[in-house]
């Protein structure tokens, strides 16, 4: 079993697919808004050195869509996008919260596990 994470930060390949250009099926507020919701999902960046995964997604939201059908189509999957990303970093979240031992090697877990029951394991000699 792979020892990433559970919450894998999006990728750019993830997000070409996602945000083509969601301009006309919005007023302003609505855009700004879910750019805004969008970027605080991502990892946080400085503004003086915005991520090539950042810059796509701006220059996606300041271009002019080819059809108002696929924009439309286009809003509602950065919505879903912004939807699943939060859900993936609160259940990142929950996870670390409910499995505090889950990033423990096996040595400090049965250390803990006995110290929860009220032993102390004794310590190991070693040679210096």
């Amino acid at each position: 079993m792979p020892t990433s994470t559970p919450y894998d930060e999006p990728t750019l390949s993830q997000f070409s697919s996602v945000i083509i250009c969601p301009m006309a099926a919005a007023n302003p507020p609505t855009l700004r808004a879910l750019y805004r919701s969008i970027l605080r999902e991502l990892p946080h960046r400085p503004l003086s050195a915005p991520s090539p995964l950042q810059q796509r997604i701006r220059s996606s939201f300041s271009t002019v869509p080819s059809t108002p059908t696929s924009s439309e189509y286009d809003l509602l999957a950065a919505e879903q996008y912004v939807q699943y990303a939060r859900a993936q970093r609160m259940y990142a979240t929950l996870l670390e919260r409910y499995n505090p031992g889950m990033g423990m090697d096996e040595e400090e877990r049965v250390r803990l596990t006995a110290r929860r029951v009220g032993m102390d394991l004794p310590e190991e000699w070693r040679k210096s």
